[in-house]
């Protein structure tokens, strides 16, 4: 194979393949706005860096932490640069055990395509019914009803946890446990003009999460009308914990006390926890609440808090506001403060309520994944995915207890409700003039530094909490989160999504999907970890974290886009033995320590897809695409197992120039089929993944 040039000149103007009309209802269309984020945080560029990195590690006297046998710190901890990337005249080394599949390369095919030997099939697609007495979809014939009995809209986040065998009464089952990010009443209704009272309800049924048991066939996994199957929606009372429960901030007419919460909705990404239950982050609530057209205009409004989160007194895109008053901020103002948190459900038992812990703090989660060191300590990362917005971490006080026993669990399921939490900043000595925007690698081989996370706020029992931050109320920080974290001084990052920890090292990675304001007119300009202006395609952050401390390591194991570009960087691996990656959203890993990553958004012109890359070794930063999404797709919610790949195809055929009535797409169903967002499995067809 000849090489590909390497060269500044190759052209990077394509912008992220999602749609106008996604953003409009995913995330309020946040991108065409300014951006909420207007502190004056140092970034980079402000940043003294006439330290070496030997001196700034032994004057953080940062603690290097041992995660399993023999581990020690990564590459970023060191001073070497990394190896040489090998050349295209090279023999490349063997694919690591779990991606010796063939690689499937970019394309705009309406299907999901996988690799050869593979095979797949939809487990379960929007309105099908997973309750007793729900019908079967008929999407000319939609209620409310119907839909709090049938699989909800847009999934995005899944989680698969197998039932013991006791429980399920025979092997081969599991709990699919899904987020509905949210709904798009263009590529629903058919016909669609303006909002009605059933299509509201149908609205509020098809959002929020849902449990449904499957089982393991020949055919892939097949859903259950089983004993575990629960719909949550947009009114099924939540319980808020942690220091914002009960103050003045969330209290409500409906809800005096502050302390039930109607609903969850703009569910994101997630996670499981070692406990067994799923966390769930609510994303882009700020789309839903806004002011009635004619409402009269409220009293004194605290709009810096309100435009914080992107919240205006203006009618929203799906004008729920005109059909329930606590949408509506002129007749209920704090009823945005009761979402943005990390939502908890435990999906063994139907009939428990869902928590929100404000101990988190409220922001807009991506979701939330935990890691449990050695002690017993709970740590859960998450994200803040919005432009120049912030990485989090929870320190539980408490210790995890094994077991599934009514004591374990009631205080695992407190654990997210007492400890610290923190927001990172972070620095490097990469020199300056290095840090030119254009994102090629500096001279030391790749970007990297170091970190401390900045303490928020310490929380304990019943609600007690201490502030961490100068002029803020312990309630303040958990509820006006970001302006707290804005005070501190927390790094500016580009758009950090899923955060999570690999089991295997117990390093971090973060997908940080894009932002194309990096370096605009008034808008911070490049540094180390976010080194591109207008940066259309992402990267992906590696933290060596001391998780229980407040010191940390990175480097950029990824920055994404077309391999040929010279902004690009795939870990020190040859690029022209890569599969192109563009916009990672979603992470995932396997049981042979290699990264997973979904994307969102490719700018590359070609259907999202879901990738593996390799961490160690020769190979660290091999990518390799392993299937891709059909046309104006999504992939979500990565489920990697030895046998067994699940994604989450979210908003299929979502396009500008289509509708329902003009679709797109016809997948999942073909013919003159719905498109209907779906799961799909796919597995070996005699053997295991990648192996």
């Amino acid at each position: 194979m000849a090489l590909i040039p390497l060269n500044l000149f190759v052209s990077h103007n394509g912008k992220s393949k999602r749609q106008h009309v996604t953003c409009l209802y995913k995330c309020g269309d946040a991108c065409s706005k300014p951006v909420p984020n207007t502190s004056d945080n140092e970034y980079f560029g402000d940043v003294v860096k006439a330290v070496s990195r030997r001196s700034v590690l032994r004057a953080s006297g940062i603690a290097v932490l041992a995660v399993g046998a023999g581990s020690a710190l990564a590459a970023c901890g060191t001073d070497d640069p990394p190896a040489a990337a090998p050349t295209s005249s090279a023999a490349p080394p063997d694919p690591p055990v779990g991606m010796r599949f063939a690689s499937v390369p970019p394309n705009s095919e309406d299907v999901v395509v996988i690799p050869e030997g593979y095979e797949q099939s939809v487990v379960i697609s929007w309105g099908d019914p997973i309750l007793d007495g729900a019908p079967q979809f008929d999407v000319n014939n939609q209620t409310g009803a119907a839909q709090r009995g049938q699989f909800g809209f847009n999934n995005d986040f899944a989680g698969l946890l197998p039932i013991p065998a006791d429980l399920a009464g025979q092997p081969n089952r599991f709990l699919l446990v899904t987020n509905f990010e949210y709904v798009d009443p263009i590529f629903m209704f058919p016909g669609f003009d303006k909002p009605t009272r059933e299509q509201f309800d149908v609205e509020i049924a098809a959002v929020g999460m849902g449990v449904v048991e499957v089982e393991r066939t020949p055919q892939g996994l097949k859903p259950v009308m089983g004993r575990y199957n629960r719909r949550i929606t947009a009114d099924t009372p939540h319980t808020l914990t942690g220091p914002a429960a009960g103050t003045d901030f969330v209290k409500t007419a409906a809800d005096p006390t502050g302390r039930t919460v109607a609903g969850t909705f703009a569910n994101c990404a997630g996670g499981v926890t070692p406990w067994g239950t799923v966390l769930s982050g609510e994303e882009n609530f700020q789309d839903y609440f806004g002011a009635a057209e004619g409402s009269p205009k409220p009293g004194p409004v605290d709009t810096d808090r309100l435009d914080r989160y992107g919240i205006s007194l203006e009618p929203t895109a799906l004008l729920w506001e005109t059909f329930d008053p606590r949408f509506d901020l002129t007749k209920t103002p704090n009823e945005p403060n009761r979402f943005g948190y990390v939502v908890e459900l435990n999906p063994w038992d139907p009939t428990s309520t869902p928590v929100k812990h404000s101990a988190m703090g409220r922001l807009k989660h991506e979701g939330a994944n935990v890691y449990v060191t050695d002690d017993g300590s709970v740590v859960a990362y998450t994200g803040d995915d919005e432009r120049f917005d912030y990485m989090y971490k929870f320190v539980s006080s408490r210790k995890v207890q094994p077991g599934t026993e009514p004591a374990a669990m009631a205080n695992n399921m407190a654990i997210l409700d007492e400890g610290t939490l923190y927001v990172a900043k972070l620095s490097s000595d990469v020199p300056a003039d290095e840090i030119d925007g254009s994102g090629r690698p500096p001279s030391g081989g790749s970007f990297r530094g170091t970190g401390t996370w900045l303490p928020l706020l310490r929380s304990g029992p019943e609600g007690r909490a201490e502030s961490l931050v100068d002029g803020f109320s312990p309630v303040e920080v958990a509820v006006f989160t970001r302006m707290a974290a804005d005070k501190v001084g927390a790094t500016k990052m580009d758009r950090p999504e899923d955060v999570e920890a690999n089991p295997k090292t117990g390093k971090v990675y973060v997908a940080l999907t894009n932002n194309d304001e990096r370096g605009a007119d008034g808008e911070p300009g490049p540094d180390a970890a976010n080194p591109r202006n207008d940066n259309k395609s992402g990267q992906i952050l590696e933290i060596t974290d001391d998780h229980a401390g407040t010191n940390f390591t990175w480097e950029l194991l990824l920055v994404c886009g077309d391999p040929a570009a010279a902004d690009t960087y795939y870990g020190g691996f040859d690029k022209t033995k890569v599969s192109p990656i563009s916009c990672p959203d979603n992470l995932a890993f396997d049981s042979h320590g290699n990264l997973w990553i979904s994307t969102d958004g490719n700018a590359l012109d070609s259907n999202d897809g879901l990738f593996a890359v390799a961490l160690n070794g020769p190979n660290r930063g091999e990518t390799k695409q392993f299937l891709t999404v059909p046309l104006g797709a999504e992939t979500c919610g990565p489920v990697v197992t030895d046998d067994l790949v699940t994604v989450c195809v979210q908003h299929p055929g979502e396009h500008d120039d289509n509708s329902i009535d003009a679709p797109l797409s016809r997948w999942p169903e073909g013919g003159n089929g719905t498109a209907r967002p779906s799961v799909v499995a796919v597995w070996k067809s005699n053997g295991n993944i990648g192996v």
